[in-house]
């Protein structure tokens, strides 16, 4: 697809992540390209701009003036978690489709207002779950459904990083209104949705329980989440968020023939390591570091082109909340909680 083909983006945020992922996947991109940023840091703008060749900068101020530009045809969103839903119904508004960070927002009920405004104005909603296009992951699922390992019976994933306020991480990392929570939204959702995607069925009940070592840094936002998700069928998963270890993170699936692991398995800037055993046999293949980023935006970029609907979509992204909704419910009240789905037409 030549340039003139590809998707045009405007990059809604321009904290670390859009800065230093999310950009130069569009250099790595074949069908879309980044042509306007917006950012409150005008100055940061400029300069990523003439950096990463976009054609315009705004302010959040005049986010309504960037998305009338013609170039513009989409939208990444990487606010903080509690303007994903602004920025995209905005957006919808304005007939551009939206490619929005992960968590989807801060509630169920936001998550509703953004998949209205996008079905009302008939443009697409794709969340940023990279996984979904990295090939270690991909042959995981293949795997896990494949039926080898036989009836599933026990899923084990955790993600840990080392975050104290005052680091790297903006101030609003650690405000719960602004991003909803602490590890288990910014971490603990790849647990929640691989566990989904993986197995492709749905919990139905959560169990949790929230700890840290370090009240004063996290009087807002949960620096450890341990929580249990009951599957139709027997099948347990069990999950931890975590804000107060080393970077690190896996899944493991396991059956009654055999079981599969994925170690590393979050991380956009490690190599991933798939092994395990089934009917007795060993078995083990790597993958090398590649760039995610531009995977996800070509998957978009064909469903803005082909007018057909992304994965993950934004209903899977409203799932995930409601599980982790039900997570925090969970842990707040000391019992199990049902973890309810909003009947949206599907």
């Amino acid at each position: 697809m030549g340039v003139a083909g590809r998707v045009g983006y405007a990059v809604v945020g321009l904290g670390h992540f859009a800065e230093h992922v999310v950009l130069p996947g569009f250099g790595a991109s074949r069908k879309s390209r980044v042509v306007a940023l917006v950012s409150g840091d005008s100055a940061k703008a400029h300069r990523l701009a003439r950096k990463f060749d976009a054609d315009e900068t705004y302010t959040y101020d005049n986010y309504a003036q960037c998305l009338a530009n013609p170039q513009v045809e989409a939208v990444y969103v990487a606010t903080n978690n509690s303007t994903h839903a602004v920025y995209t119904v905005q957006a919808a508004a304005a007939g551009k489709h939206v490619l929005c960070e992960k968590p989807m927002a801060t509630s169920v009920a936001e998550c509703r207002e953004m998949l209205d405004a996008c079905r009302t104005h008939n443009v697409r909603l794709m969340i940023a779950y990279r996984k979904y296009f990295e090939p270690g992951s991909l042959e995981m699922k293949k795997l896990v459904q494949s039926g080898k390992l036989g009836r599933l019976k026990i899923i084990h994933s955790a993600f840990s990083i080392y975050m104290r306020p005052g680091g790297t991480r903006p101030a609003w990392h650690f405000n719960r209104r602004l991003a909803g929570g602490g590890a288990l939204p910014d971490v603990g959702v790849y647990c929640v949705n691989s566990a989904r995607w993986v197995t492709g069925k749905e919990p139905v009940e959560a169990s949790a329980y929230e700890w840290t070592v370090a009240p004063e840094a996290f009087r807002e936002v949960d620096e450890n989440v341990a929580f249990r998700l009951n599957f139709p069928e027997g099948l347990i998963m069990q999950g931890t968020a975590s804000w107060g270890g080393a970077k690190d993170s896996f899944l493991r699936v396991v059956g009654e023939k055999g079981w599969v692991m994925l170690d590393p398995v979050y991380q956009y800037d490690e190599d991933r390591h798939l092994y395990g055993r089934i009917n007795g046999r060993w078995f083990e293949k790597k993958y090398q570091v590649m760039n995610e980023l531009a995977l996800e935006l070509d998957a978009m970029a064909d469903g803005v082109r082909r007018n057909r609907e992304p994965e993950p979509n934004g209903l899977e992204g409203l799932r995930d909340v409601a599980v982790m909704e039900a997570i925090y419910q969970s842990a707040r009240e000391g019992r199990p909680v049902s973890i309810s789905y909003p009947d949206l037409g599907n």
